[in-house]
């Protein structure tokens, strides 16, 4: 297989570099260990394919989120995806955040456009305006959607007696 643009050198320090954050947004999305990890290999195989420099470091994560983002989209839409049935549920996930499993288990419970807007704002610190430009949204529909997340997920909280005494 030819590298147009990158070298294999590249891809080790850009895979080394960004793998942890591109499995995360992909498992936030995917629910589930083996999906997350096809995405993950899709989108550095594209990364790999792409031909042509990152402008920054920013751009280089930016366009990784997105990518993410659009391929587990792709993948969940897919129809033999529709016809299976979801039998993993979260307990197998392989990251570090967030230490809170109840907590975890509440945030993954929202729905995906809740979910992504809250991992990127609060685990990788985005802005609202950083996660609309990045996801080719109006700012205010991201705020609405965090607004949202953080509601749902107060009142889940609360439902299960989360942090009381």
């Amino acid at each position: 297989m030819g590298y147009t643009g990158v070298s294999r050198e590249e891809l080790a320090d850009l895979y080394q570099r960004q793998f942890r954050m591109v499995y995360q947004i992909c498992l936030v999305l995917m629910k589930n260990v083996p999906d997350a990890e096809d995405a993950v290999q899709t989108v550095f195989r594209k990364a790999m394919e792409r031909g042509e420099p990152f402008r920054d470091p920013e751009h280089e994560k930016a366009w990784l989120i997105v990518t993410a983002r659009n391929e587990c989209k792709n993948q969940l839409k897919h129809w033999w995806r529709t016809r299976r049935a979801d039998s993993e549920a979260l307990d197998a996930l392989a990251w570090e955040q967030p230490r809170d499993q109840e907590v975890w288990d509440q945030v993954a419970e929202l729905p995906d456009p809740q979910r992504l807007v809250l991992y990127l704002h609060y685990y990788q610190g985005y802005t609202t305006g950083e996660i609309a430009d990045m996801l080719g949204e109006n700012p205010s529909t991201v705020r609405s959607r965090l607004a949202q997340a953080r509601k749902k997920l107060k009142l889940k909280l609360e439902e299960e007696g989360y942090g009381q005494a």
